[in-house]
């Protein structure tokens, strides 16, 4: 009766985008996954991102998921929004003087910054190459999420960032085979609103960009095309900084929330292997009727809420 109380449970992972809120916990038992809870909840047209109606709104709708499903414990990893994460790819600079380098950094970054510098809360990831990822949110931001978390009753284990969470997913159900290790991969989540791609050597980040375009504006050819050429010119970006990284395939961890047909014409133009990347297939749903996740029904992907619970 009690066998499923005994299998050692994740976070509860948060992907709290603009227009959707997805809560996901994993459990692992031996080899495998297995999903513990899971629910989502989409924000209503009439509330508009970002105001201070939707931080209320993410408030409720966190209450409802958690109350009216079988969470273990109240240890959270969520992410900011895409929209509200700054991401760059530079040169690691040199230092001198004693100065530090993330004060380097954020020298070099501070002009592109899309808020105020002083705001600024800055991670850095030294990559291959001499080449460095930054990632930066404004700090008013980051408080107002830790706000909504804190009067939803959760207890935040960490913030953690998109890119990380979409490596990890892709760690844990397809970058298992030992060749595995060393391969570059072309990571593609394709949302409702939004498209995500990360480049990543395993576990170790190279490259993330985000597109405004999603699913629900590629059913026009123009808008996939704008995608298509959007994610070509990354590709091409991130192979100017890497002259020694080849990305040998991608995966499209969107899973069978998007037509097929897009992924076959980005594989078509990027001229690369590519494989379909379902992550809600690649775990066990014990309890599919009471879970409160719709698998056949779902119109987006999970990715990032399954690598925050895996962080």
């Amino acid at each position: 009766m009690f066998e499923f109380l005994k299998k050692p449970a994740y976070s509860i992972g948060i992907d709290m985008g603009d227009d959707n809120l997805s809560l996901i916990q994993l459990a692992q038992k031996s080899n495998e996954t297995i999903l513990l809870a899971g629910s989502s909840e989409s924000r209503p047209g009439y509330i508009e991102a970002g105001t201070v109606q939707w931080q209320r709104w993410a408030i409720d709708a966190i209450k409802g998921i958690v109350g009216k499903t079988k969470f273990s414990g109240k240890n959270t990893v969520a992410a900011i929004p895409p929209t509200e994460v700054f991401i760059d790819h530079i040169k690691m600079p040199s230092v001198k003087n004693g100065q530090k380098t993330h004060d380097a950094i954020l020298t070099k970054i501070k002009p592109k910054l899309p808020f105020d510098a002083a705001d600024a809360l800055l991670k850095f990831i030294p990559t291959e190459e001499d080449n460095c990822m930054v990632i930066a949110t404004d700090r008013t931001k980051v408080d107002r999420h830790l706000a909504i978390f804190e009067k939803a009753g959760l207890q935040i284990k960490s913030l953690s960032v998109w890119p990380d969470a979409l490596a990890r997913s892709y760690i844990k159900f397809f970058g298992r085979r030992r060749n595995d290790l060393d391969a570059v991969v072309l990571l593609i989540d394709i949302g409702p609103n939004c498209t995500n791609m990360v480049i990543c050597r395993h576990k170790n980040l190279l490259f993330a960009k985000s597109f405004p375009i999603g699913a629900a504006y590629t059913e026009k050819q123009h808008d996939t095309e704008r995608l298509i050429l959007e994610i070509d010119n990354s590709v091409r970006h991130f192979s100017s900084m890497y002259k020694k990284a080849r990305i040998e395939r991608m995966i499209f961890l969107s899973g069978k929330t998007v037509d097929v047909a897009i992924y076959t014409s980005i594989a078509k133009k990027l001229d690369m292997p590519a494989q379909l990347g379902d992550c809600m297939a690649a775990i066990r749903i014990p309890d599919p009727e009471n879970m409160g996740v719709d698998r056949r029904g779902c119109n987006f992907s999970w990715a990032t809420a399954f690598g925050l619970s895996l962080s």
